[in-house]
């Protein structure tokens, strides 16, 4: 996460072993190592998130608030859609630590609790970090902050040994910018360079089952960040420092949108023979522009055999630390969004809440672009029917102002006075039969605005 200045929070296991426990139905193994949010979501059923990305062999999670938990509307769409559980802010240095040998845990505890009650696993967030950390931490020798370093480590850890499947054990630990470089702070400052090894090496001791974890933000795509993310980890690889995994945690916005090498960047961790997580996964945006870059993240995991789970970071707009660009999958209302549909479908689910549900006389709409060049790009647009057939359907693409489409195909085009709706017909016969799928293509002139066209529902004429 990023501070919470400005953040508000924020195994060699493969995926296919994942499937085989499933399948199996190991529930009590599963409780047993920390892994049981997997179990109340493996039904033969994909009409929710944990419910499809289960079937994937993945675990679907989110951020939760401590005292949240007593808002119906919340608990009621946390235990239905997820099945991982990572503590927003009740787990960090400020929270458990707040004076020096003082540890409470009653926070952390309710959400520990209630994931348990649910059957959800949860992820370790975080044990050592530069931010909330508690005054105190500041003004220690290097001697006693290596000592409080480590003690907090066993402490914390031991509180949940064998609860938990995967530690954030060091976050952030990296500069912004092209540097490279550590980042300053009282572990960096006062014990130098061996900090994060020591961290990971004490964490190991202390729970020899937990995948031990290093977290960060801005290194979702192949940069110099990124680059030395990944020679150190390389290097902890190669020297037989304990390290399973790493997190990305994958905050993006219009301006910083998902990079287009973000499947090569987790791969390319992944070939080191970790796994890799997207921990705090949130994109500012609306509509159908925010469901594609969902939608990318989504499909980006899935072509990663090494890619575990997924974690948005937080459960609805209105309580997210980027809540002026509702950047998550709930609206302030507990709606479900564009974004959540696209999630669900890239799944495998069904039963979305964006468009009318696939029923009689229905029809759904998804949107992917195709193709991209310098100055435009293609974006096609699949209708697909519901539980029973179709004569004729109807959907209106409305692009950005400055942008113009150019070229259309399979599809009979109209356009309102501004030009920038478009309503799409069928070319010719627009029978569908139930479950069927047609598709039809545009091509955008971007006039330097890149965003994905906006999708209207599908109607039945």
């Amino acid at each position: 996460m990023i501070s919470q200045s400005s953040h508000g929070r924020k195994r060699p296991r493969t995926r296919s072993f994942t499937r085989r426990v499933l399948t199996a139905g190991l529930v009590g193994v599963l409780s047993a190592t920390g892994l049981a949010g997997m179990s109340g979501s493996a039904t033969a059923s994909n009409h929710t998130l944990a419910e499809a990305a289960a079937s994937k062999g993945l675990y679907f999670g989110t951020a939760v608030a401590h005292n949240r938990l007593s808002e119906s509307d919340y608990v009621a769409v946390l235990n239905r859609e997820f099945n991982s559980v990572t503590h927003e802010n009740s787990l960090k240095w400020e929270s458990v630590q707040p004076s020096r040998g003082n540890f409470t845990f009653t926070n952390a505890d309710r959400v520990v609790n209630h994931a348990r009650s649910q059957g959800m696993s949860l992820r370790g967030h975080t044990l050592v970090w530069h931010s909330q950390l508690p005054g105190w931490m500041n003004n220690l020798s290097a001697a006693d902050t290596r000592t409080e370093m480590n003690n907090h480590i066993n402490r914390v850890m031991g509180q949940y040994r064998g609860q938990i499947h995967s530690w954030d054990v060091v976050n952030e630990a990296f500069q912004d910018g092209n540097s490279g470089a550590r980042r300053s702070s009282p572990f960096q400052d006062k014990i130098g360079n061996s900090w994060i090894e020591e961290s990971f090496r004490t964490a190991r001791a202390a729970d020899g089952n937990a995948k031990l974890c290093y977290n960060d933000y801005n290194t979702d795509g192949i940069n110099a960040k990124s680059n030395a993310v990944y020679d150190m980890v390389r290097d902890f690889k190669a020297r037989g420092v304990p390290i399973d995994c790493v997190g990305f945690q994958s905050h993006f916005n219009p301006q910083s949108p998902v990079p287009g090498n973000y499947q090569q960047n987790l791969q390319r961790f992944a070939d080191l023979g970790v796994d890799v997580q997207i921990t705090e996964l949130d994109i500012e945006g609306s509509g159908a522009a925010q469901a594609d870059n969902y939608r990318r993240v989504i499909e980006a995991c899935l072509g990663v055999s090494r890619c575990t789970g997924i974690s948005v970071w937080g459960v609805t707009d209105k309580y997210s630390w980027r809540s002026g660009g509702t950047p998550l999958l709930f609206d302030g209302n507990y709606n479900k969004k564009p974004a959540y549909d696209a999630v669900l479908q890239a799944l495998g689910g069904s039963g979305g809440g964006t468009n009318p549900p696939p029923g009689t006389g229905a029809c759904s709409v998804t949107y992917e672009q195709t193709d991209r060049w310098g100055d435009r790009f293609n974006g096609r647009v699949t209708v697909r029917a519901g539980s029973s057939a179709i004569s004729s359907w109807r959907v209106n693409v409305t692009v950005s102002n400055g942008q113009r489409i150019s070229a259309t195909w399979n599809g009979s085009p109209t356009w309102d006075s501004s030009g920038n709706v478009m309503t799409m017909r069928p070319n010719g016969n627009g029978n569908l039969s139930a479950g069927a799928s047609t598709s039809f293509g545009f091509t955008v002139m971007a006039n330097g605005n890149w965003s994905a066209p906006s999708l209207g529902s599908c109607s039945v004429n």
